[in-house]
């Protein structure tokens, strides 16, 4: 009874049923124990002698009609995936449908302990536990995850496809996150631009001045004379040319104004 909360599990064990369930994922699957549990609380509805104790996918499509007319009846809220799930023995699914009818007849909340695997009804949370190397392949992925009742079920090859290749892209996503993780492991080498050592540009130093280091004394050496190879001019920083303020008289611009016109 691996995958069943404790209350869900002595619940069951209540019911004393045809046969004790060990796997829900295979004991559930062809429909007649969850008949056999709705007709506790259901005895009206429910009549056994209609449901085949069998493993064919005959048998359990017979059985699952039947449940399904039944629940659509009573309007129970019980979601179409886990049924399909249970149907084609996904991972996970039995069990949350055992807790999901346990809800429902008892009027009571399951204790779920938080877990860091999404439930998706795949293997992925299984794989992810094992060591790389025993990891499924893409091809084993899809076998485990795209069972043959399902083509049987529904032999839509487009659809098959689809599901295929779904499995295939998240076993590619999940491969491409392994290799991100563990690049010694599949010999990743690191591209240039990995290998440059990225450092941050040097910033422009901006020169600072110190008025007591700017200050020089020369010291003048009278016996040296001035401009020759030893002792040259200092340079002076005067300038050379020099400009001559010029006054210019401007014409009184009124004195135009009162000047007689000519010709009249």
């Amino acid at each position: 009874m691996s995958g069943l909360p404790r209350e869900v599990l002595k619940w069951i064990q209540s019911l004393d049923l045809t046969w004790q369930i060990k796997q829900a994922k295979w004991d559930l699957t062809n429909g007649y124990l969850i008949a056999e549990i709705f007709s506790w609380y259901f005895p009206q509805d429910i009549q056994m002698h209609s449901y085949n104790n069998g493993t064919s996918l005959e048998s359990k499509q017979k059985n699952w009609s039947l449940l399904k007319l039944f629940i659509k009846r009573h309007d129970l809220d019980i979601p179409e995936e886990l049924i399909e799930g249970t149907i084609h023995c996904k991972e996970g699914a039995a069990p949350a449908l055992c807790e999901n009818i346990y809800e429902l007849l008892t009027n009571r909340k399951v204790k779920k302990q938080p877990s860091e695997f999404e439930i998706d009804f795949t293997d992925s949370a299984y794989q992810l536990q094992l060591p790389m190397h025993a990891r499924s392949t893409a091809s084993k992925a899809v076998k485990n995850n795209l069972r043959i009742t399902e083509t049987m079920a529904d032999p839509n090859l487009i659809l098959s496809a689809q599901k295929a290749q779904k499995i295939i892209n998240d076993h590619i996503q999940h491969r491409n996150l392994e290799r991100l993780e563990n690049p010694d492991r599949f010999n990743v080498k690191p591209t240039l631009g990995e290998k440059c050592l990225r450092r941050p540009p040097p910033q422009p130093s901006q020169p600072t001045f110190d008025a007591e280091s700017t200050q020089h004394t020369f010291t003048v050496d009278p016996s040296r004379k001035p401009g020759g190879e030893d002792n040259p001019l200092p340079v002076s920083r005067e300038p050379s040319v020099q400009f001559k303020e010029i006054e210019v008289k401007q014409l009184d611009k009124s004195a135009l104004y009162n000047m007689p016109i000519q010709g009249y």
